[in-house]
């Protein structure tokens, strides 16, 4: 299994915008064959920092799934990227993949 964590910089004044670019995001990585942990929006403290994690069975399972998030072919995802790029709700963000330990 791989965990990929991303982290955010984002605009606060767009923060409606990126909470609905996050809740597009998950359904489109569970319906792409992963599982989504959440997006997780400021609260306390930054008012310009956001999360999200979400897992695949393994890095080939991911490599299929940026295939399909990259075709012009699957709308969802075509949506789901317009938003950001519309807003400009995501200033920044970096993508850390992680391997994570169960008892």
């Amino acid at each position: 299994m791989i965990t990929c964590h991303l982290k955010y910089v984002i605009d606060p004044y767009q923060l409606e915008a990126f909470e609905d670019y996050g809740k597009r995001w998950i359904k489109i990585v569970n319906r792409l064959g992963g599982q989504h942990h959440g997006y997780f929006m400021p609260s306390e403290g930054a008012n310009n920092i956001a999360y999200a994690l979400f897992s695949f069975p393994s890095l080939t399972a991911y490599e299929n799934y940026r295939k399909q998030m990259f075709s012009k072919d699957d709308q969802e995802c075509v949506d789901a990227f317009k938003i950001a790029e519309d807003t400009r709700c995501i200033i920044s963000y970096e993508r850390t993949f992680l391997s994570p330990v169960f008892e």
